[in-house]
């Protein structure tokens, strides 16, 4: 069996060998059933009842082995024979079985969870972390824990001062593993204040000097996320710092791999405290023999470490570096002798001296990753250090990489006034100006533009040669693009040009290579795991369908979070949110790398993991965090309707007879939706412009899943087959559900109907229009794009419909400025009937007022991306124009859900 051959023949004749009293024969039984028992299940059932039996023996070895068998065999047939047995085990007086028996829970609730959960077996759990054996505590956690990680939100886990207290003591006395269990379990817990949170940090800090490295991370962790609590100016505070170090500095001193582990999680905690190791810079220095993993690693800590009391100690060590044989250790020292300029100012001068050194050894790589740098520092201290130019410039020659030859040119172009011969410079690189890559065009096209515009006399010439060469000569959009803005702004409008090509630049930011904020805060709460090597959140590698559950590090002290309260917990995340995780640059490269081989999901849309709900909730404030907003100011759409009311809308201010409250009387009655409105197919691919494929579709929402509805026609001479499709970036996040289901090879002149399921849980990134959707469809002639609009309207979800007191605190919240007024024009329709027909696309009506012959109609809807539009609907008997007031924590929505409004309404 062992070997891999196939001895399930036995399988009745092993069975029978059970019931001896050889213990070493009986583990080898077990051990074969447990890998048999899943191919033959009719079989397994046999063994019951030694299983039975054997938990009764008197020997806690053999009641421990049936337990943990039972565990391993995952047969659905047999578990419910188990239960009575695991139950016996679990409050079995031999400490070795409990622990066994614990573990054997999670095991049968990943094969039946509700059976666990009717036999009360979690209940039992929970009180083996009571137990006197710390060993049957930390097995006990670890299943709890297990089990909580595939039902995120239940609240197995009731950790409280008491729990943690048994806890704590187990801590001491368990194996290592043990320890790590209960170190995991602890950081899970948020303190009530910062004398619990110290309490808890004092009994942890001996598992600091363990000497499982493993052991030594789950406590950092539990200390780092625990320190948050802690007021800076407490002496404890600093002498937690302190003891924080060495056995930091001790993991580095184990085998390679162990130190590149140390490393990655080092580097997290660096950005989050770089106090904690400001004074061991040199731990980080590299040996000769490290492998080039942990020397890169180590040079990114001594960059973030790096500050004025110890740069000149980092930049003699960075220069050793320079000079050594591997060639990719060496561009990484170059590349960060420039980034500690940008980051120490004060030493800016003494790196800029380091790098003309460097280029003096005409060392070919070194001199174009020193040129690359030194581009960064001149845009970071403008007219510092533009005398090294010249020095520069006796290396163009030797120049013969994308990077270096765009960043000797942008210098070129930029100081373009400062060098004599800079039109002669910029000519030698036009000389093979289509053998260069793209980088290094579009950067010689903006030089001789700025060059022009510096020396317009000189060089006259030159910029209608580069310009021919970029949109006559030249197959690439970008370029062409580029070359035509250019050419019209220097023909139109000369100064305009000189305003927009020679604008003053941002200076770049010091630390361009930190993980946003966010993002470090869950990460630090993954340290030890494998998130913390790959600095990327669980639910991004992490596959299945269990819940990836978002952790957070606790509000520091004083920061007046709630900390006891679990629902503002959540809420504060989602306002507090940074918009920096939404990408934004450009969308035109993305769309045309995508790879378009069909996925292999079929189906209906998945439901988003626990990280895609996380980026969801990002923007549940509203899109004012999609659009670089602040959601510090919406508190009632997060925690509660507490904030002060400002004006509402007109008719709210009007003196009504029985106060507010009387306006969301619904005696006025809304008729019944009407359903749901599809608009009809638009073409949205000629075949002219596709090799004879013409797409023509829509947008549906058919109960509650997202359609994109198409009519694909063949108008080729030759059959189409292979067909996938692909979104871009877009800004509510959709994207296929699954792949574009086209069965049959379309015939010339054959049209076929395909239907396309989304889901929103794609990349997100802010669109110009809003609802703009850039398309990739792929068939077996070639890749072809185009983009179309989509209904916001069919983002609306069906839980669109706000509590009507709850609507009124909304719309008092949301600020006058973010209210958007249109007119709706011929619109034969009452008000009722309008109601009816709104809501079959999820817009609700929550109430209904008529005042003088005007019927006023108050609604809600909700985006998929949890942002809510408040609207006031007028309409007077007889008149087809309507007024449509909307609200929106994100007022860049209202033009698109006015939209949506007239096409319902009008059709």
């Amino acid at each position: 069996m062992t070997v891999g051959k196939d001895v399930s023949a036995l399988f009745p004749d092993v069975v029978n060998c059970m019931q001896t009293d050889n213990l070493e024969l009986k583990k080898l039984v077990y051990l074969y059933l447990m890998n048999y028992a899943k191919s033959q299940p009719d079989m397994a059932i046999m063994a019951v009842n030694t299983f039975v039996k054997d938990c009764e023996d008197p020997n806690p070895l053999i009641r421990a082995l049936a337990v943990r068998t039972m565990g391993c065999i995952r047969v659905d047939k047999i578990t419910e024979y188990l239960c009575e047995p695991l139950r016996k085990c679990l409050k079995d007086e031999d400490p070795y079985v409990r622990k066994t028996a614990a573990v054997c829970v999670a095991k049968l609730h990943d094969i039946n969870a509700q059976l666990v959960e009717d036999q009360g077996f979690l209940d039992t759990l929970k009180d083996l972390i009571s137990d006197s054996n710390p060993m049957v505590v930390a097995n006990a956690v670890a299943a709890l824990s297990e089990i909580a990680e595939s039902h995120p939100n239940s609240n197995l886990l009731d950790l409280n001062p008491q729990t943690i207290n048994k806890l704590l003591t187990a801590l001491n006395e368990c194996t290592e593993w043990g320890q790590i269990f209960i170190l995991d379990c602890l950081a899970n817990y948020t303190p009530r204040d910062d004398r619990e949170s110290q309490s808890i940090c004092e009994r942890v800090t001996p598992r600091l000097s363990h000497a499982n490295s493993a052991v030594v991370l789950s406590a950092v962790k539990v200390l780092m996320k625990f320190m948050e609590m802690l007021p800076k100016d407490l002496d404890y505070y600093g002498t937690l710092l302190k003891k924080l170090a060495p056995p930091l500095v001790t993991l580095l001193s184990a085998e390679p791999e162990l130190q590149y582990v140390a490393l990655r999680n080092i580097n997290l905690i660096v950005q989050r405290r770089p106090e904690i190791l400001k004074h061991e810079m040199k731990v980080f220095f590299v040996k000769y023999n490290d492998p080039i993993y942990v020397k890169l690693e180590k040079l990114d800590i001594m960059i973030r470490l790096a500050s004025q009391a110890n740069i000149a100690q980092v930049l003699a060590e960075l220069k050793e570096y320079a000079t050594e044989v591997d060639v990719d250790f060496v561009r990484k020292a170059v590349r960060a002798i420039g980034r500690c300029a940008i980051k120490v100012e004060q030493s800016a001068e003494r790196c800029v001296s380091t790098l003309l050194d460097l280029i003096q050894t005409k060392v070919n790589y070194v001199v174009q990753e020193a040129i690359v740098v030194i581009k960064d520092i001149f845009r970071k201290y403008p007219n510092k250090y533009e005398s090294v130019i010249a020095t520069l410039c006796e290396n163009l020659d030797s120049l013969d990489e994308p990077e270096a030859r765009a960043a000797m040119i942008w210098i070129v172009g930029e100081y373009a006034e400062r060098i004599d011969n800079a039109d002669e410079l910029l000519e030698s690189f036009l000389e093979g100006f289509h053998d260069e890559s793209t980088q290094v065009q579009l950067q010689l096209l903006t030089a001789i533009v700025k060059l022009f515009l510096k020396k317009p006399t000189e060089t006259q010439e030159l910029v209608q040669q580069v310009l021919s060469l970029a949109t006559q000569d030249s197959d690439n959009p970008d370029l062409r693009d580029r070359g035509y803005i250019y050419w019209r702004l220097l023909s139109t409008d000369p100064a305009a040009a000189k305003e927009v090509v020679l604008a003053e630049k941002p200076l770049i930011s010091e630390e361009t290579d930190l993980i946003e904020p966010t993002l470090l805060e869950e990460l630090i709460c993954h340290i030890g795991t494998l998130a913390s090597v790959y600095h990327k959140p669980p639910s991004a590698f992490v596959e299945g369908s269990r819940g990836v559950q978002h952790k957070r590090l606790p509000g520091s002290a004083g920061s007046g979070e709630n900390v006891e309260s679990p629902d503002t917990g959540s809420a504060v995340v989602a306002s507090e949110a940074s918009p920096a995780v939404i990408p934004s640059q450009d969308l035109l490269g993305d769309l045309l790398n995508l790879d378009l081989t069909p996925t292999t999901t079929t189906g209906p849309p998945p439901p988003p993991s626990g990280m895609q709900m996380g980026a969801m909730d990002l923007l549940g404030g509203g899109l004012d965090s999609l659009l670089g907003g602040d959601l510090g100011g919406s508190p009632a759409m997060t925690a509660g309707f507490g904030a002060p009311p400002t004006a509402g809308p007109p008719s709210f201010t009007a003196p009504v007879s029985g106060g507010l409250d009387d306006l969301f009387d619904l005696g006025g009655g809304v008729g019944m939706p009407m359903g749901v409105y599809v608009p009809p197919k638009t073409l949205w691919l000629p075949a002219m412009k596709a090799k004879g494929l013409e797409i023509s579709g829509t947008f549906g929402r058919r109960a509650g899943v997202v359609q994109m509805e198409m009519t694909l026609t063949n108008k080729a001479m030759s059959v189409m087959t292979d067909f996938a499709i692909q979104f871009n970036r877009n800004s509510f996040g959709l994207a296929p559900a699954g792949p574009l289901q086209v069965l049959t090879p379309v015939s010339p002149n054959q049209s076929i109907e395909a239907v396309l399921p989304l889901n929103t849980v794609g990349p997100v990134m802010k669109m110009e229009p809003l609802n703009n959707l850039q398309v990739a469809v792929k068939n077996n002639i070639d890749v072809f794009y185009f983009s179309c609009q989509y209904p916001i309207s069919m983002l609306f979800v069906e839980d669109g419909k706000m509590e009507r007191q709850v609507f009124l605190a909304t719309w008092k919240d949301i600020p006058n400025e973010n209210e958007s007024k249109f007119q709706l024009n011929d619109c034969h329709l009452n008000a009722d009937a309008a109601s009816s027909k709104l809501q079959g696309s999820n817009i609700f009506t929550i109430a209904k007022r008529t005042v003088e012959g005007q019927d006023m109609l108050y609604q809600s809807m909700k985006l998929t991306n949890g942002i809510w539009v408040l609207a006031e609907l007028r309409a007077q008997a007889g008149n087809p124009n309507y007024t449509v007031s909307l609200r929106c924590r994100a007022p860049e929505v209202s033009q698109c859900v006015f939209q949506s409004y007239e096409a319902v309404l009008k059709n």
